[in-house]
């Protein structure tokens, strides 16, 4: 399967960084070598992985294979939702605008914020004591 040509897309979200490779086959999606239904347990980050697909109606004309490292579960699967709609966009250039409106081409920016010292988190300050 290695062999064909394919189609490249790097995703990123938070921390999570996925590179998506889309050959022309069935429609199977492959995530670190387990298929997704496997990596990806629930249904909302199923959905997040299959969207640009079924936005673009290009289900079964893709076989997908994803190698995703880094942030936590719902971070990796958006991180392949960014990478597959740019890999969809080398594949055929039409895409754009539907991909664009749909916002799965605008990386999320979002960060985790840093702890600062003498708070409990980011912005969460100790109970305040008056006596």
């Amino acid at each position: 399967m290695t062999t064909a040509r394919y189609y490249y897309g790097t995703g990123r979200r938070k921390s999570a960084v996925a590179r998506v490779r889309l050959y022309p086959g069935t429609g199977e999606i492959v995530v670190n070598d387990k298929p997704m239904d496997e990596y990806f347990t629930r249904d909302r980050d199923r959905l997040a992985v299959a969207a640009p697909l079924q936005q673009t109606e290009t289900v079964g004309k893709f076989s997908v294979i994803v190698k995703v490292a880094g942030g936590g579960v719902t971070g990796q699967s958006e991180a392949v939702r960014h990478g597959m709609a740019r890999a969809l966009l080398h594949a055929d250039e039409n895409l754009r605008s539907t991909l664009r409106r749909a916002g799965y081409l605008t990386r999320d920016p979002r960060e985790k914020e840093r702890k600062k010292p003498g708070l409990k988190r980011a912005r969460k300050a100790p109970q305040y004591t008056k006596r």
